[in-house]
């Protein structure tokens, strides 16, 4: 009998293991048209000294660019599953936006993505932090070829909070901000943030698309309706939501996989 349990036993830890194999080979499969168009790119000295919750490596995606054009600058901001010092760990969690756009848009762009660190340099815990992103973005528009009328912003989950956090209080960067099941409070993803009515205001003549679960129970979609709500009693005629009725917080293969979402995003150029 023991002699039969160790066979099992054995039995089992090799499909687990064949199992981990294959998924990692598919990972590595489905990352392959990545592979070319991703790149990191650095902070520099100056900008690292001043965003210290933003990991010094960040990923950049481009395709076919021309040095004299100026090409649209799409920018994710990732959940907190992301969160690290490991860059390549949100290639995943970027690509699916990069295939969309891909597939769906004809325009040449750039989509770049941030990783947020666990712990901030100096100290304290990481997070978005929109006095650090504007930072890093200067830094963007200095280095690379982008049309400043049309910077787009996005993200999810934690991202999304970071989407409504820094389009609500640096709303001029951008032409549209789409976030996806996002928080509205620093507190967690339940929380809400006492500067509701300034972040409504300042978003009140940006194209915003909000998109949630209706079955969400880490972030409730109430939270995205009452930030799109607050923006249109603000005036913002450019605002609205999207809540899936049978999703929850995994909306954001629904939202990446949609035309429409695309077709709105790129639309959008500031004036």
């Amino acid at each position: 009998m023991k002699k039969s349990f160790l066979i099992t036993l054995v039995s089992i830890l090799q499909f687990f293991t064949l199992n981990l194999i294959s998924l990692a080979q598919v990972q590595k499969i489905s990352l392959a048209d990545i592979k070319e168009i991703k790149k990191v790119h650095q902070l520099n000295v100056g900008i690292r000294a001043k965003a210290k919750s933003i990991n010094s490596d960040f990923l950049v995606f481009s395709k076919n660019l021309k040095e004299t054009k100026k090409v649209p600058l799409v920018i994710y901001l990732h959940g907190a599953g992301g969160r690290g010092n490991n860059i390549e760990s949100i290639t995943g969690q970027v690509a699916p936006l990069w295939r969309g756009i891909a597939k769906n848009i004809d325009t040449p762009c750039i989509v770049v993505a941030p990783q947020c660190l666990r712990e901030a340099r100096g100290g304290g815990r990481g997070g978005w932090k929109y006095e650090e992103l504007n930072e890093w973005l200067n830094q963007l528009k200095a280095t690379l070829p982008i049309d400043l009328k049309r910077i787009y912003l996005t993200g999810n989950s934690m991202g999304g909070y970071g989407s409504w956090l820094w389009g609500g209080n640096s709303p001029e960067h951008f032409a549209a901000i789409a976030p996806i099941v996002g928080g509205i409070g620093p507190g967690g993803p339940k929380d809400v943030t006492k500067e509701l009515d300034e972040w409504a205001k300042n978003l009140a003549k940006v194209p915003v698309y909000a998109f949630a679960g209706a079955k969400d129970k880490v972030v409730p979609a109430e939270r995205s309706e009452r930030m799109v709500a607050a923006i249109q009693k603000a005036g913002g005629k450019l605002a609205k939501i999207k809540v899936y009725p049978n999703e929850g917080h995994g909306a954001k293969r629904l939202v990446l996989s949609s035309e429409e979402f695309y077709k709105w995003m790129f639309s959008k150029k500031r004036k």
